[in-house]
């Protein structure tokens, strides 16, 4: 029987280790990804940019990439689509930018194929698969097995070769709460990943989506994107420069540029500040949220208020150089420790 190969605490502490290099710095390390979403939200053209960003060394919404050969397996396309897309989004592709629009599915020589290419240009940063479900056997039935294995072959590949081998996939139908439980297939395809990104548009044809990302090696981020006449994908905010409070401080300090008050449900403000259910701010939640926000919302100059009022809840909100001695009538403000969830409309 072979032993297991343990390192003990201290010696694990004194090793020198490679430190985790990124493709798309505090975004995409090297290893296995996934970028979900709905059909025809624009995940090829996301895609082909970060495909052509990353091999000129330009910058991905700020954050500075790591040059290199890259590789698209966009097995959806033509190379006519290809060449017209790239018209759109750049004046020079690079040469050491590479497309392919067939390959081999895993199992049947698809490993093979990819080894091949990485050992003929060993400085590729970046392989983009376009998608996940061509490069897999219809034979097999997507079960949590079948999933992991599949993954765990890419997996592989990337960390053998320190390049970031990035998936594109769909997002079910269903509605979910948690974003990247709708990522099509069974729960390995997450649990096998080091990083989901899911875009989600804001409504269909908008070209205003908002990119969750979340992995092992980076921060939890969600990065507000709008699509430019060139089907190129700018960012618009990142979560992670949001002021204190977080999003819904941002939410409301929005609403409240354009008016001086805002006296309503939770419902009625939930409608206001997210009106198609993108941002997942529910009525339930919402008081709650505002109660635990007040001092963040006081220093983004809004003074908030949670109170009933004649049987009703209501939710006050008002611009710190507007603010006047409300007339409340017959209300009584809640005390936030008071509030439980059974309490919550």
């Amino acid at each position: 029987m072979k032993p297991l190969n343990t390192i003990d605490g201290k010696t694990l502490m004194e090793a020198e280790l490679k430190p985790l290099s990124f493709v798309i710095d505090t975004l995409l390390a090297t290893g296995l990804h996934v970028l979900a979403g709905s059909p025809k939200v624009g995940k090829s053209w996301l895609a082909l940019w970060l495909a052509v960003s990353v091999a000129k060394g330009e910058s991905v919404w700020g954050m500075a990439t790591k040059q290199g050969t890259t590789l698209y397996l966009c097995l959806e396309d033509s190379t006519l689509r290809i060449q017209n897309r790239l018209d759109e989004i750049t004046d020079d592709a690079p040469p050491n930018v590479h497309f392919c629009t067939e390959s081999l599915i895993l199992g049947e020589g698809l490993e093979q194929q990819l080894e091949a290419f990485l050992s003929e240009h060993p400085d590729t940063v970046l392989v983009i698969i376009d998608t996940l479900q061509m490069i897999r056997s219809a034979r097999r039935d997507a079960t949590y097995a079948n999933d992991y294995r599949d993954l765990s072959i890419l997996k592989h590949i990337a960390d053998a070769h320190g390049v970031a081998i990035l998936l594109i996939h769909h997002l079910r139908k269903e509605y979910a709460e948690d974003v990247f439980s709708r990522i099509s297939g069974t729960t390995a395809i997450s649990g096998a990943v080091d990083t989901s990104l899911t875009l989600v548009e804001q409504t269909r044809g908008s070209g205003e989506a908002t990119l969750y990302c979340i992995g092992r090696d980076i921060e939890y981020c969600e990065l507000e994107l709008t699509r430019n006449a060139e089907n190129v994908w700018e960012l618009h905010r990142d979560s992670r420069t949001l002021p204190k409070g977080g999003r819904l401080v941002l939410l409301l300090s929005e609403l409240m540029n354009n008016r001086s008050e805002f006296i309503g449900t939770p419902t009625e403000l939930t409608e206001l500040i997210d009106p198609v259910g993108a941002e997942q701010i529910s009525p339930r939640k919402i008081s709650r949220e505002v109660l635990k926000s007040l001092s963040a919302l006081r220093e983004s100059g809004i003074e908030a208020t949670v109170r009933r009022s004649n049987g009703r809840r209501l939710i006050e909100l008002r611009r710190a150089d507007s603010v006047d001695e409300p007339e409340v009538g017959n209300s009584v403000p809640i005390d936030p420790a008071a509030l439980t969830a059974e309490d919550i409309p």
